[in-house]
């Protein structure tokens, strides 16, 4: 997908939250055009973007009509553009190590899933990283 042709990402953050810089950083660099809007309260955010109970992070992103919540790869945000199958978006709940914007010094990734919010609002397993 070109970056021509990827939707504007729009980031929901903690204003002091580093990690969430870091990850809209590895957005940019995938070629996504990034809104930041910093607010010191989140939860009426993930409500009235349909993020399921339990499956938070520290950041929720609107890109284009799908919902991405946390440290999600910018490839698997892609593939799920690509695949345009009703699905309302992807979340990691948690923060886990070596994910985008939660790198470690020694490059190691923690085995994270991402998982699908379908379009029924259930989740269900779309890749898995790390070792």
């Amino acid at each position: 997908m070109s970056a021509a042709a990827l939707p504007k990402v729009v980031v929901h953050k903690s204003p002091s939250c580093g990690c969430c810089a870091l990850w809209v950083r590895h957005m940019r660099e995938a070629g996504f055009s990034v809104d930041v809007r910093n607010t010191d309260n989140l939860e009426p955010v993930k409500k009235r973007l349909g993020v399921p109970l339990g499956k938070g992070s520290c950041h929720t992103a609107q890109v284009g009509a799908l919902v991405v919540e946390g440290h999600v790869p910018a490839a698997d945000i892609k593939r799920l553009l690509a695949a345009n199958d009703g699905a309302k978006g992807l979340v990691l709940p948690g923060m886990p190590a070596g994910s985008p914007g939660m790198e470690m010094p020694d490059g190691r990734v923690q085995r994270y899933t991402v998982e699908k919010i379908n379009a029924d609002g259930s989740t269900s397993p779309f890749a898995t990283h790390g070792e």
